[in-house]
C-alpha cells in the first residue's frame, strides 16, 4: 500500500515537471499569432527582421531566453518588443494583441503608417507604448484606456487626427504622454492638463504642434505670445496717434498764420480805396 503511494507521487511529480518543460520549451499559441502576424504586416527593406521566422514562431522563448531579436521573454512568454529604428514599413497587425503578457512596445523610429488597432485594449498588462516618429494616421482609439497599468503613451511625430480621448485623462498610473506634432484638433482633456501644485499634469511640450488643439495648458504659452502681439499692436496704434496729433497741430497752425496773413490783406485794401 505504501509502494503505491510513493509510486503515485513520484508518477505526479514526474508529470508536473514534464508539463514545466514543456510549458517552457513550447510557444503558447496566442504568442506564436501575435509574432506570426505581427512579422507579416511589417515590410522590412532592410533585413533586420530575418531570424522572424516560423520556425522561430513556434519556440521563440525558453524560459528567460529569446531566440527573437527585439523580443524579451518572461517564463516561456513574450515580455517585451522593441522594433526601434530598424526603417520599417507596413502596419500594425491587430493581432497584436494575441501577445496578451506584452508589458511594453516600442516600434518607434520607422515609418510604420496606418492606424493604431483598437485591439491594444487586450494587452492588459501593457505598461510602455512607444509609436513615436511614424506615419500612423486616424484617431487615437479611446480603447487604450482599458490598458490601466499604461505609464507611458509616447504618439509625437505622427500624421494623428481628431480629439485627444478623454478617456486617456483616466489612466492613473500614466506618467508620460507625448502626443506632440502630429494633427490634433479639440481641447486637451481636462485630467490630462489637471495642475499637480503648481504645475500640469503635463506640460505644453506634450501638446505642441498640432494647430487645432488648444486649452490649457497650451492657453498659458498662446498668452505670452499674446501679450506679445499686443504689445507691437500697442506701439503701433500709438505711434499713428502721436503722428496723427502732429498733423492736427500742424494743419491748425497753418490755418492760424493762413487767417493772419488774409487780415492783413484786406486791411491794406480797405486802406487804400477812396471814401464815396
Amino acid at each position: 500500500m505504501a509502494r503505491n503511494h510513493r509510486f503515485r507521487y513520484r508518477l505526479l511529480l514526474l508529470l508536473i515537471a514534464f508539463e514545466t518543460t514543456r510549458r517552457l520549451t513550447s510557444a503558447d499559441p496566442n504568442d506564436e499569432a501575435c509574432l506570426k502576424n505581427l512579422r507579416q504586416n511589417l515590410e522590412d527593406p532592410a533585413s533586420n527582421l530575418r531570424n522572424w521566422t516560423s520556425s522561430v514562431f513556434s519556440n521563440p522563448c525558453s524560459g528567460f531566453t529569446s531566440y527573437l531579436p527585439g523580443a524579451t521573454c518572461n517564463n516561456g512568454r513574450i515580455y517585451k518588443l522593441s522594433l526601434t529604428s530598424l526603417s520599417l514599413r507596413g502596419s500594425i497587425s491587430p493581432f497584436l494583441s494575441n501577445c496578451t503578457n506584452l508589458q511594453s512596445l516600442d516600434l518607434s523610429s520607422n515609418q510604420i503608417s496606418g492606424e493604431i488597432p483598437p485591439d491594444i485594449q487586450f494587452l492588459v498588462n501593457l505598461a510602455v507604448l512607444n509609436l513615436s516618429s511614424n506615419r500612423l494616421s486616424g484617431e487615437i482609439p479611446p480603447q487604450l484606456a482599458l490598458c490601466a497599468y499604461l505609464n507611458v503613451i509616447d504618439l509625437h511625430d505622427n500624421q494623428l487626427s481628431g480629439p485627444i480621448p478623454q478617456q486617456l485623462g483616466l489612466l492613473a498610473r500614466l506618467s508620460a504622454f507625448d502626443v506632440s506634432n502630429n494633427k490634433l484638433s479639440g481641447q486637451i482633456p481636462t485630467y490630462l492638463s489637471n495642475r499637480t501644485g503648481t504645475f500640469p499634469r503635463f506640460n505644453a511640450s506634450s501638446f505642441v504642434g498640432n494647430r487645432g488643439l488648444y486649452g490649457y495648458p497650451l492657453q498659458e504659452m498662446m498668452k505670452g505670445k499674446g501679450l506679445s502681439v499686443m504689445a507691437i499692436v500697442g506701439i503701433g496704434l500709438g505711434s499713428g496717434v502721436a503722428s496723427l496729433m502732429i498733423s492736427f497741430t500742424s494743419v491748425c497752425i497753418w490755418l492760424r498764420i493762413t487767417e493772419k496773413k488774409m487780415a492783413e490783406e484786406e486791411g491794406k485794401i480797405s486802406q487804400s480805396m477812396p471814401d464815396y
